[in-house]
């Protein structure tokens, strides 16, 4: 197992507190992986293994616990006679109809500490919200960042490999069983996470028909990384493709693609006026290596690549992402987290004019600027805005 500790530590930080833990992610990004670290955690600070309970409801073990009656038969179980603080880890619990009450019902009557996975948003709607409201939090994880990549390849931050690292990171991208994985086999692994992904996360559990529809959807979302669309529009660009389908089935396939972390919208925000735009919006992939097996692992559209792998990154990083207007002008991302706000601008290549940073210097405010370009350039700034190669900015912290 590959030590997380950015991910290990907010579960510690949390641990024995009245918060439930919520783990989301799309599948295969290492949740299962974090609650064994955690288990492991818990043991060598002195919990006796009895105290553990710990569920995966995805095993052949426990795969035919999936309603609320039968869940609780089995915690019945499970649970030990004595009071002492137990520790409850749930695996993928949003196969059982009625977790929620059950997890609650736990929380309320046992000394316990309870975290549970999940790779739909769904679980965090609903009755999760009505039940817990104020008393979860939500600990996002993803792929592999570049830091974590080089990390697993042995490879340190000032090796003359990096540069190579991060050609391979932005193919391939960084799902674990993927970073791992021996090259000619990495295509394989990632058609297989995409298809699980797309079958059973997003169609399956959605009661998804038209799964020709989807995969079109899919496809036209992850060509157009970083570009502004909306329902119309890939109605059309489907229709034309002769896959025929309506602005309301689009608009449920693109809210099912973000339940299950597949991929992220971000909305059109106002810098001057303060306000969200109900205009079109953006989206991202979670993965570059999904990106190129769902468009047929054809190469091009550098600039984009690039954006989207800035936009998850900053989302690895806590901060909650829009797409910048500014009168006529774009800025390709507004970041905030708490009282800081970061403007970044991403240019594959840094263009002869000042275009790039123009737009941020337009921003008349002091918050940070920043300008992340796709290949090394040897500047380091632009009328005082810096400009940050991929790589270096990956790895900065």
């Amino acid at each position: 197992m590959f030590q997380r500790p950015d991910y290990l530590n907010q579960l510690i930080q949390f641990k024995d507190s009245d918060f439930i833990k919520v783990i989301t992610g799309v599948r295969r990004s290492g949740k299962s992986v974090l609650l064994m670290l955690f288990k492991e955690q818990l043991k060598q600070e002195g919990v006796s293994e009895d105290h553990i309970i710990y569920i995966n409801f995805e095993s052949f073990e426990y795969q035919t616990i999936t309603t609320e009656e039968k869940f609780r038969d089995q915690l019945n179980k499970l649970l030990p006679k004595d009071n002492k603080k137990i520790y409850l880890l749930f695996d993928e619990i949003q196969v059982v109809k009625g977790w929620q009450r059950v997890v609650n019902g736990v929380r309320v009557s046992f000394d316990s500490d309870i975290i549970i996975t999940g790779s739909n948003a769904n679980m965090l709607s609903g009755e999760l919200a009505t039940l817990l409201s104020g008393r979860y939090i939500e600990i996002p994880i993803y792929p592999f960042s570049f830091r974590e990549f080089l990390s697993v390849k042995g490879i340190e931050r000032d090796s003359r490999k990096v540069d190579s690292a991060y050609n391979e990171y932005e193919k391939y991208g960084g799902f674990p069983s993927v970073v791992i994985a021996e090259e000619s086999i990495k295509d394989t692994i990632l058609s297989g996470i995409f298809d699980t992904i797309v079958l059973n996360d997003v169609a399956l559990r959605s009661g998804v028909k038209d799964l020709t529809a989807l995969k079109s959807i899919i496809s036209f979302l992850a060509d157009n990384v970083g570009q502004l669309v909306n329902a119309s529009k890939i109605v059309n660009t489907l229709k034309n493709e002769g896959v025929e389908t309506t602005t309301h089935t689009v608009n449920r396939y693109l809210d099912l693609l973000e339940n299950g972390y597949l991929f992220y919208r971000a909305k059109q925000y106002d810098i001057r006026r303060r306000e969200y735009l109900r205009t079109n919006g953006k989206y991202f992939i979670v993965d570059a290596g999904l990106r190129r097996n769902a468009i047929g692992r054809k190469d091009g559209n550098y600039s984009n690549r690039l954006e989207n792998i800035v936009y998850i990154e900053l989302l690895r990083r806590g901060y909650t992402v829009d797409v910048g207007r500014l009168d006529r002008k774009e800025i390709d991302f507004v970041a905030r987290k708490l009282d800081e706000i970061l403007y970044v601008q991403v240019a594959y290549e840094l263009p002869n004019n000042t275009h790039e940073t123009d737009n941020l210097l337009n921003i008349k405010d002091n918050y940070k600027k920043i300008v992340v370009t796709g290949r090394y350039h040897d500047v380091e700034q632009v009328d005082g805005i810096p400009i940050i190669y991929i790589a270096d900015w990956l790895l900065s912290d």
